[in-house]
């Protein structure tokens, strides 16, 4: 479903900055990260493909869109040990496309569209799990100048995993003509808590199916 995301650049948004830092951007989704119990993951594994959006006409360059490192990953654990035998719920954000337009002094409209790629694990309690994940709108490289969450219900339908690709549209309205699009980043992530953040920042994963395969001891 497409919705309308709204921002209006003033001195009040000032008071809406939030702890969303495009440095956290610096390590690249390409990389090899280990599983939480010490196994590499496949980066071969089969990815689900993401469609492109309709090509817009603008008078400048887009907004920088990315995902947000810390944030890239949803992994719910129960108990008190990382193990994949206590993963409920997990996401990923697999990809993400955006485009932009706008002419003379118009707002900039932004189209993003994110794929989610979701699973249950042993622990998850039943087929229906509503994640939550935000979209934030940053003077590049310096303060938020808003952030509006947004929920994904999934119905798993008896599956372990599952796709969801959500549409965006964001409105970013500009102070004259010369202020272009690079002056602007739009940041994507799902709505972690800061020991899910902890568990992304230190590169440890689990995969959306964890649990449904044997996995190997982390070595002593």
């Amino acid at each position: 479903m497409r919705r309308v995301f709204k921002i209006f650049l003033v001195s009040a948004l000032a008071a809406l900055a939030l702890p969303v830092a495009a440095s956290a951007q610096s390590r690249p989704r390409g990389d090899n990260p280990q599983n939480a119990d010490g196994s590499e993951t496949n980066q071969r594994e089969r990815r689900p493909r993401i469609a492109p959006l309709r090509r817009n006409s603008a008078a400048g360059p887009c907004p920088y869109v990315k995902i947000l490192y810390d944030a890239a990953r949803y992994v719910e654990l129960t108990g008190d040990r990382v193990s994949s035998s206590n993963v409920a719920y997990t996401g990923e954000i697999e990809g993400l496309t955006s485009d932009c337009a706008y002419q003379g002094d118009d707002p900039i409209t932004v189209q993003t569209r994110v794929l989610f790629n979701l699973g249950r694990g042993p622990q998850a309690q039943g087929d229906q799990r509503t994640y939550r994940y935000w979209i934030a709108v940053t003077e590049r490289n310096k303060a938020v100048l808003a952030k509006e969450y947004f929920d994904l219900p999934v119905d798993f339908e008896g599956a372990q995993t599952t796709s969801v690709t959500q549409d965006q549209t964001i409105v970013i309205p500009r102070a004259d003509a010369a202020t272009s699009g690079d002056n602007f980043e739009i940041l994507v992530g799902f709505d972690v808590t800061p020991q899910m953040a902890e568990f992304n920042r230190t590169g440890s994963r689990f995969r959306v199916n964890a649990g449904t395969t044997a996995i190997p001891p982390a070595a002593q």
